[in-house]
Order: C-alpha cells, then structure tokens, then sequence
C-alpha cells in the first residue's frame, strides 16, 4: 500500500506525535509519556498500522548511539569530583539495595536465579535520559544539585556499561576469565585512544576552523559514529564507544555549544527512541508477568525516592533538595531495556523475565516522568510557574 514505508512511518511518528503532544499537554502529561504510549498504540500490538516494528527498532539504534553521545558530553568528569564522597557512598549503597529487593522479588514471583540476578542488576539503575531531560539547565551545569545528579548518573553508567560488557560471556564455562580480561583491556584501550586522539587531534583541527559551524557540526557527528565503528570493532557495543565519545570530549569548553547545537537532533531521535520502545513492547507477552511487572514497579517507584532522600541526608544534604533529588532519580533507566534486550537476544534470560524488566521500566517512566513535571521545575513543565529551560 506505501512504496515508501520509512516516509509512512515517520509521517506517522512525528504527526501522531504533535498531535498527542497537544492532548497530552493539556492533560498535563509528560511528553515522554506521550512517545511510548503512541508506539503501543500505533504498534502490531494495538493499531497494527506499524506492522513491522523491527523497522522502527532499527532506525532508533541510530538514535540511542546520538543519545548517549550526547549524554556523555553533558556527564563531565570534572563535576563529579565536587561532590565524589556523596555520589560514591550513595550509588554503591542505593544500587546494592536496589539489587537486592528486585532479586528477591523475583525468586519470590518464581523466577530461576539466573533470570534473577539479571532482573536485579537492571533494576539498580535510574533513567539518565529522563533525569537530564527534566532538569532545568540551569540547575544542571550551576547548582549543587545538578552535580550531584550527574555524579550518581556517571557512575551508574560506568556500572551498567560493565554490566552490557559482561553478558556476552560464555558463563556456561566455570571461570571465562579470559573474556572478561579481553573486554576490559577492550574497554580501557577504547578510553586511552579517544583521550589520546581527542586531545591531540580532534580538538586541534576543531580549534583550527571553530569559526565554521557546519565544520564543527559535522566533526562532532564523524567522531561519534566513528568512534562507535571503533568500539564494535574491539567487540563491544556501538553505544558504548559513543558515550565514551561523549565523555572524552566534555572536558572542553567547545562541548558546551556542540551540546547545544546538537539539541534538535537529540530531540528528534528522542521521539523515536521512545516511540519505539511503545511500538516494539508486545502487549500479548506480558499475560503471565503484568500482576509481578506492575507490582515491581510501583515498589521501586516508592523504595528509590525514599532511599536516596535518606542517603543524601546522611551525607547533609538539604532537605528538600533532598527529596526532590530522591524524586527525580527515582525511576529506571533505559539501560534496563537495553540489559533487558540484550540478555534475550543471547540467550541468558527467559523472555518473560525480559518482559519483566522491559515492563516495569516503562511504567517507571511513565509515572515518574508524570509525576516530576506536575511537582518540579522542568523544561516542558505544563505550569508556566514550573517551566525553565
């Protein structure tokens, strides 16, 4: 019927987008919310007006690599040491905790303890996309808060990027030693050539024509992609290499206006990362776990706000920036979905413990992100009194 389904499905992407946003918006929803509830709507599982979902999935890989890339450039190394006793004390403790309880959740719901351990290593994480994407910028890159943020989102990355390395392993072998020594010689070969070529290289020839905008646009994209080729090539994920991208390349001052400049893009590939993830869940999969899916949720919905509000505290922070920090990192992350994915496609977990994960997150991002743009100030708060950029 279309000759040209890539065109159909973007038509279809970015127009049911504008015109849910508009609901959504006056109902006082998340716009995130709205992307992931229009993919399952318009999904096989639904609609079926997208009935190859695989095609959007496809076109969003791009987007995720932009997206950490992006990421990374914004979670600066330096920041993280203004506030490093904190960020460290609360990550290890919060993530230990958070392991624990979905672990135990899921061999009390039946679950085998393979299927477990991998439910509970998703689950420590909070969504840094959502996160950076409801903090106003000026609390990002000024205030304590923000430092404090990215310093628990820098070091939960770094955790769940071990993670995403280690599952390839071969772990029917006793000890696959040897695998995981040759992904962190990978890793930390990755980071040394990056720190290497960014330093004496790329930020050479970008200080060369830094006056040429497009120049400066299309080195920045080169260098993500490239550097995502590269990773793939010493056997770890294209992801992987272009949040290291990011990160080696926020150190300098020309991060900031590459961050800016590559906003539009980021938010084009937000639409169709979340997009997909609504169009490629199947909600006929989730008959056997939705009780347990929703259940896990709404517990780590209540469990996360509550234990960082309690660990900042400790470490004497504000009161109420306390809560509201506890609030804003109290959902999962997108790392979960990737774990979750990435587990299936290599066989070390059912899928219903996959649908599980997947489930969960979703839902976690849906109510948080539902929750933070009613009560916090945010970028696309609904309230004018809330709305900052």
């Amino acid at each position: 019927m279309h000759n040209d389904p890539i065109t159909f499905y973007m038509f279809l992407i970015f127009a049911g987008a504008a015109l849910v946003a508009t609901l959504g918006l006056y109902a006082r929803q998340s716009l995130l919310v709205v992307y992931i509830l229009l993919g399952v709507a318009l999904g096989p599982s639904v609609l079926n007006y997208i009935p190859d979902p695989e095609i959007i999935r496809n076109m969003s890989k791009i987007g995720i690599i932009f997206l950490l890339f992006l990421l990374g450039i914004n979670l600066k190394p330096q920041k993280l040491l203004h506030s490093l006793r904190t960020s460290v004390i609360v990550t290890v403790v919060s993530s230990l905790l958070f392991f624990i309880v979905s672990f135990i959740f899921s061999l009390g719901f039946g679950f085998a303890p393979v299927d477990s351990l991998i439910i509970g290593s998703a689950m420590m994480f909070s969504s840094t996309i959502i996160s950076l994407k409801l903090l106003p910028t000026t609390v990002l890159h000024h205030q304590h808060m923000g430092e404090i943020i990215i310093g628990i989102l820098l070091l939960q990355d770094f955790i769940a990027i071990i993670i995403l390395m280690l599952l390839p392993a071969d772990w029917d072998k006793v000890l696959p030693a040897m695998q995981i020594l040759k992904l962190v010689v990978s890793l930390f070969g990755l980071i040394l050539f990056a720190w290497l070529f960014e330093r004496y290289v790329l930020i050479r020839l970008i200080g060369r024509f830094d006056r040429i905008k497009e120049y400066i646009f299309l080195m920045a994209i080169g260098w993500c992609l490239s550097m995502a080729q590269l990773a793939q090539m010493f056997g770890l994920s294209a992801e992987i290499g272009a949040f290291i991208a990011g990160i080696v390349l926020a150190t300098n001052p020309i991060a900031l206006y590459i961050a800016e400049s590559l906003k539009p893009l980021r938010d084009f590939f937000l639409v169709i990362f979340f997009f997909a993830l609504g169009a490629n869940f199947n909600l006929g999969a989730i008959t056997e776990i939705w009780f347990a899916g929703i259940l896990l949720a709404l517990i780590l919905l209540v469990i996360k706000p509550i234990c960082f509000d309690r660990l900042f505290r400790l470490n004497d922070e504000v009161k109420n920036k306390s809560t509201e920090t506890g609030v804003r990192l109290g959902q999962t992350s997108e790392f979960s979905l990737f774990i979750a994915v990435l587990a299936l496609d290599l066989g070390v977990i059912s899928q219903k413990a996959s649908y599980l994960i997947q489930l969960s997150t979703m839902l976690t991002f849906i109510i948080s992100s539902w929750f933070i743009v009613l009560r916090y100030p945010s970028p696309i708060a609904v309230s004018d009194k809330l709305r900052r950029d």
